[in-house]
């Protein structure tokens, strides 16, 4: 059986508030940490019930504890029998924020066909995997609404598939791939869906830390400081700041934006 949920009803005062989503249903892969974390805690924010989408059962249980609006979606965005049986426990979706992912740290020399294969199936095929999955439900949000209401898509990419990043061969080559994605799915379904990207630069996240730990335990604070100075702002970005960003191009106020690329770096890509 379909689980179905009703967010609380919105406050006059809160209907006049930018960027609410109240009566919206949204689900974000990746979602009991880091960027994903906090899309989940700003969407539950603007008024949506939101799914907390993961593969780490507990880290997803616990945030859905702390929430008002929010439940737990047991998922493995690799693998498509994990997607169907959370399509079937779905009966609606107004947002998808497609944001689990991993990193990856080589050249072309120093990447292994098992590296770039890895990469390609979290970053690129999971990003289709999910959006093919839960297109059926995206698409009738519209049916029979007047006027009709466009369900909204959000691929968290990377400045990585913007510019070449050093020792970045895997993951530049894959976020590269969701930014081609976004704009494609734009252009075939310019009427029935709203698909942009956020593009961010480097993020203060639990993702963030483990590849220091991973790649520079020796000098982590070492290559942290450089993280930081090449971003022209001088420290990294936050969670809650690509979350707002998010929040944005779901809400109605963005209803004229979709094939887009948001960057948010600190000024990294324009420098």
């Amino acid at each position: 059986m379909k689980a179905t949920h009703s967010p609380t009803p919105a406050t006059s005062s809160l209907q006049s508030q930018p960027f609410r989503l109240d009566g919206r249903h949204a689900l974000v892969t990746g979602g009991a940490s880091g960027i994903g974390e906090a899309t989940v805690k700003e969407l539950v924010r603007a008024g949506a019930f939101v799914w907390i989408a993961d593969i780490n059962l507990p880290a997803a249980e616990k945030l859905a504890s702390s929430l008002t609006s929010a439940e737990v979606l047991h998922l493995d965005v690799t693998s498509q029998s994990s997607i169907a049986a959370g399509v079937a426990h779905l009966d609606r979706l107004d947002i998808l924020v497609n944001n689990a992912g991993i990193g990856h740290v080589g050249t072309i020399e120093t990447t292994e066909p098992e590296d770039l294969d890895r990469l390609l199936d979290v970053n690129v095929r999971a990003v289709y995997l999910v959006t093919r999955g839960f297109l059926p439900l995206l698409l009738a949000v519209g049916e029979g609404s007047t006027p009709p209401r466009v369900a909204t898509i959000v691929n968290i990419g990377s400045v990585a598939g913007q510019v070449g990043i050093k020792q970045r061969f895997a993951y530049c080559t894959s976020k590269g791939a969701v930014l081609a994605m976004t704009r494609q799915l734009a252009v075939d379904y310019p009427k029935t869906l709203r698909v942009n990207a956020i593009c961010p630069g480097t993020v203060e996240t639990p993702f963030v830390e483990g590849y220091l730990e991973k790649f520079h335990r020796h000098n982590k604070e070492e290559v942290r400081a450089e993280l930081r100075a090449r971003q022209p702002i001088g420290r990294l970005g936050q969670p809650e700041e690509i979350a707002s960003m998010v929040r944005y191009l779901a809400s109605d106020e963005a209803a004229f934006i979709t094939g887009s690329l948001f960057t948010i770096d600190g000024g990294w890509t324009a420098a």
